[in-house]
């Protein structure tokens, strides 16, 4: 539940020498881990949970986990920023004083290289950004701040010009409204660059996604209900509970009374909540829309692990069928984690390319932790390692697959 319990660190990964990166090298590149910090521990903020609480304020927000960090960098050089939004439930904005930030990457491909004053990055998402020192030598603030948050927080680095002497005047950059409807806008203007090549030589643009028809529609509802007198988080009104057994485990061993499949529906069904294990069977190349419905005033943030998916739109209210010829089939963002704004929805296609048994879930873990979360199978009967490895003969089996067979 806390950063502070474990390792902290980023691991960054380069392009093959093979593979051209649509921008020139940069002077060097900085990371920045950005997160909402509490100063009760894990156990203790597990506890608040686990009681039926709400997770406290924030008490501060971090970059690399200090309140401030130092970048220094030469005058007349461009530099690469790689900023990651690791905290357990705050959207961040990220700015710098004097600076234009050119955004070159999104979670592991390569945007149309817009130019912003600053960027809005959600719980779970990362972006990379180009900054061209091309002011006075001084020292200027790097800011990052809380957005749609009760707490007003702001953490404040520093962009030092290698021969500066002071720090640049004036004060720190103010943050942008605080509307949902400027963060969508931003987040339309993210568009994928047809041109660019990320992890293969061929361009990103030649696979031509808004053409494949889609062979199912998910919607999946967020909310909040109460389950024996205490808060739970809920997809569809299921609210998710973890067995004591690996899914996967169950899956492969054939062990029964564990997984629910299928037994959340489709759509919202206006069902009474409940709590269960549920599993989403889907086949192995399906080309399916998912649609994250937000009927909630909170803002939203989903990851889905083993896959990227395209973002081709964002909405207010309620979606409806209607909403489809308004997608972006031409280049919408590739990314692993949306963001639902406060009332609305988003939509995405995912073409089911990675066989396995992968997490659905709120980026927010509070959220995650009580149950906004389900599993999907991505499964075909024509077995091949080409798809799928077995399950190692040395793995260590767990719950109630210990002392099976391999």
């Amino acid at each position: 539940m806390h950063r502070a319990a474990g390792g902290f660190g980023a691991f960054n990964v380069y392009q093959r020498p093979a593979i051209p990166i649509p921008y020139p090298p940069p002077a060097g590149d900085f990371t920045l881990l950005v997160g909402d910090w509490y100063s009760a521990g894990h156990k203790q903020l597990r506890q608040t949970l686990d009681a039926g609480g709400a997770l406290p304020i924030p008490d501060a927000l971090l970059i690399n986990g200090m309140p401030s960090a130092t970048f220094v960098a030469d005058q007349g050089k461009t530099y690469l920023f790689r900023v990651s939004n690791v905290g357990l439930k705050t959207s961040i904005n990220v700015r710098i004083q004097g600076h234009l930030l050119k955004l070159v990457e999104v979670e592991g491909t390569h945007p149309v290289q817009n130019v912003y004053d600053s960027l809005d990055v959600h719980v779970g998402q990362s972006v990379a950004f180009l900054v061209t020192l091309d002011q006075p030598p001084q020292d200027y603030a790097v800011v990052a701040s809380t957005r749609f948050s009760p707490a007003a927080l702001t953490a404040t680095g520093t962009l030092h010009y290698s021969s500066a002497v002071s720090r640049a005047p004036g004060p720190l950059p103010a943050p942008p409204p605080e509307q949902a409807e400027w963060s969508m806008n931003q987040a339309r203007s993210f568009r994928w660059n047809l041109t660019a090549s990320a992890a293969r030589p061929n361009p990103q643009g030649s696979f031509h996604y808004g053409t494949i028809p889609t062979s199912r529609t998910l919607v999946f509802a967020n909310s909040a209900p109460l389950l024996a007198g205490q808060r739970r988080y809920a997809v569809n009104s299921v609210s998710f509970v973890v067995p004591d057994t690996p899914l996967k485990l169950v899956d492969n061993y054939n062990i029964a009374n564990v997984i629910e499949w299928d037994n959340v529906p489709a759509r919202p069904d206006g069902a009474a909540a409940r709590s269960g294990t549920p599993v989403v069977r889907l086949n192995l190349h399906e080309f399916i829309e998912v649609v994250f419905q937000n009927t909630e005033t909170e803002l939203q943030s989903w990851h889905l692990d083993g896959y990227d998916f395209w973002v081709v739109g964002y909405g207010n209210g309620q979606w409806t069928e209607n909403e489809r010829p308004n997608y972006n089939l031409v280049d919408a963002q590739s990314r692993h984690t949306v963001q639902v704004y406060p009332n609305g929805w988003s939509a995405i296609l995912v073409s089911l390319d990675n066989q396995g048994m992968w997490n659905l879930r709120s980026a927010s873990w509070d959220r995650q932790y009580l149950g906004q979360q389900l599993y999907i199978r991505v499964w075909t009967p024509e077995q091949s390692f080409s798809n799928e490895y077995s399950i190692p003969t040395n793995a260590i089996l767990c719950g109630r697959a210990a002392g099976l067979a391999h």
